[in-house]
């Protein structure tokens, strides 16, 4: 499991930001955000959740828990007019293994049949 604080060095140093423009993100000094970033101290909840808003990221993945960097926002839109992206995710993995199967079978069928159309009509 990757450590927090190198997840969010590494975040910060993607985006070529300075300690200091992170540390007001937060709401915290240069110096604290330098000590949390090398994990001599460890980062609040609140950080935490502002600096997953700020990277569009999962909590999940600053904690390390998951590779999977989509934040909340993915999970809030919406699939169609009744269900969020959450929401899909949520009712296929209330399904058993075949039934999710069948689903993404389907799935593969219906870009099968997207890109079909598309060809005719090129």
């Amino acid at each position: 499991m990757k450590l927090i604080n190198n997840i969010i060095y590494n975040l910060r140093e993607d985006k070529d930001l300075r300690q200091l423009d992170v540390a007001k993100v937060i709401g915290t000094t240069q110096q604290h955000y330098s000590r949390c970033e090398k994990g001599e101290c460890e980062f609040s909840t609140r950080s935490i959740v502002a600096l997953a808003d700020f990277y569009n990221v999962s909590t999940d993945y600053l904690l390390g828990r998951t590779d999977c960097k989509q934040g909340i926002d993915v999970l809030k839109q919406s699939v169609t007019k009744n269900y969020t992206t959450g929401h899909f995710l949520s009712e296929l993995f209330s399904l058993n293994e075949e039934n999710r199967r069948a689903v993404i079978e389907y799935m593969e069928l219906q870009k099968l049949k997207e890109k079909f159309e598309q060809s005719k009509h090129s």
